[in-house]
């Protein structure tokens, strides 16, 4: 695999306001990344951006919403207009689910998913990729083991997952030959985050403080970050985040009944 620094590296993260973004954005910054950095909350990514800049990064901020194609666009065109380049895209922008899916009363939440967590992405890279074929830049699509292993209350989420993984799957292949590479990143839980109270519950609104926090082996956002960094500096593929969840992924195409034992018992202790 090759790497590099992302010094000088045009670097487009969504979803940068808070969370995972804002620190990956953080992180690419503090190695004199130029970074592009979109989300809804302009107030928000206007405090990021800032403490990127104390860092050492060269920072532009897009307000946008990645489930319209047309911001999507947009945040391409200020990327190229501002920096002339794109080397990666980062798709991290995302909303989970909390919810069985027979309480589920508006099924409407389904789209909701599939439109932030899956299309979202194809909205951003689908205009950006001339530019990284130029750059025989990387695509990051940030994803969970959930593209692969279904969870209990999760199943619009998981569906959503799983489609923006077999999206990368195939992209990977049609752009191989143009130097263009795709990573996507399968998380576990993450802590220090507002991802449990935005999940999607039955109603289809946020549940706030109706939410549960992650026990202990949920993964630090400064834990996810730097692996993430890596994996993009390396050019990888597919990157699990901790390293262990490859076991499940494992366990699961060789021994589905087990694995969803494992998965339900987890779910289980999260709920309890």
């Amino acid at each position: 695999m090759r790497t590099g620094s992302l010094k000088n590296k045009t670097v487009v993260i969504t979803g940068a306001s808070t969370g995972l973004g804002a620190t990956l954005a953080r992180k690419c910054a503090q190695q004199g990344a130029r970074l592009v950095i979109l989300a809804r909350n302009g107030k928000r990514l206007e405090a990021v951006a800032r403490e990127c800049e104390q860092l050492g990064g060269e920072v532009m901020t897009v307000v946008g919403d990645v489930a319209v194609a047309e911001d999507g666009k947009r945040l391409v065109e200020a990327a190229i207009e501002r920096f002339g380049r794109i080397d990666y895209l980062v798709a991290n922008a995302g909303v989970s689910q909390w919810t069985a899916f027979a309480e589920i009363e508006d099924v409407a939440l389904f789209r909701t998913l599939m439109e932030v967590n899956y299309l979202g992405a194809v909205y951003c890279v689908h205009p950006a990729l001339p530019h990284l074929k130029k750059s025989k830049g990387h695509f990051v699509a940030i994803s969970s083991i959930q593209g692969q292993v279904g969870v209990p209350l999760h199943t619009g989420y998981s569906a959503s997952k799983h489609a923006l993984q077999g999206f990368c799957d195939a992209l990977r292949m049609e752009v191989a030959e143009s130097g263009v590479g795709v990573m996507t990143v399968l998380l576990h839980w993450l802590k220090e985050t507002e991802l449990r109270q935005r999940a999607l519950g039955r109603d289809g609104k946020a549940l706030g403080t109706a939410s549960r926090r992650h026990r202990a082996e949920a993964v630090s956002l400064e834990e996810a970050a730097q692996a993430i960094v890596r994996g993009m500096q390396k050019r990888q593929q597919r990157l699990y985040v901790p390293r262990r969840l490859r076991l499940l992924a494992v366990v699961h195409a060789l021994w589905p009944p087990l694995a969803e034992r494992v998965v339900k018992g987890k779910v289980a202790r999260e709920e309890g």
